[in-house]
């Protein structure tokens, strides 16, 4: 069977079992284990599975990818942790907030933690700097995303 580059369609991510849950998160945690096995570099088959399309044009996702690929060559396995993670953490909702904690948008920056850039309600200023501080913390999404997996509650 040919392998699958790893964009977990929507009905997959993780995201799902947050709400009532079904067999996606078994499914997504078996394809970012695979991911993360491969390096997060190589496609992935899963029998009976198929890729999801490309993000919406114009959507903060494929937004995210795009800056991904051309400011850090994070395209394939790595684009596919990132869709991953930022799924999990806001489902690239830039007005996101996560009432517990108090983490914003698409990246989930921790006020508390992070000083809050200017313009922070744009999407791009906000994947900017996400992008920015998984290179820095993590060195690539599919590392990010491992550490986010690694605990509980997850966070990165």
């Amino acid at each position: 069977m040919a392998g699958y580059a790893c964009r977990l369609p929507r009905r997959y991510r993780y995201r799902g079992y947050r709400k009532g849950g079904n067999a996606g998160p078994v499914i997504a945690v078996a394809v970012a284990a695979a991911l993360l096995a491969a390096g997060g570099t190589k496609a992935v088959s899963l029998p009976g599975h198929h890729p999801a399309p490309p993000a919406a044009p114009g959507s903060n996702e494929a937004l995210a990818n795009q800056m991904a690929a051309s400011g850090y060559g994070w395209a394939g396995g790595q684009a596919a942790c990132l869709d991953a993670l930022w799924t999990e953490e806001s489902g690239f909702d830039a007005s996101a907030v996560n009432p517990s904690s108090g983490a914003t948008g698409i990246p989930q920056l921790l006020p508390s933690a992070h000083r809050v850039p200017a313009g922070w309600s744009s999407p791009r200023v906000q994947i900017r700097w996400g992008l920015e501080y998984i290179a820095g913390t993590y060195g690539t999404p599919c590392a990010a995303w491992k550490f986010e997996r690694s605990h509980v509650p997850n966070w990165y």
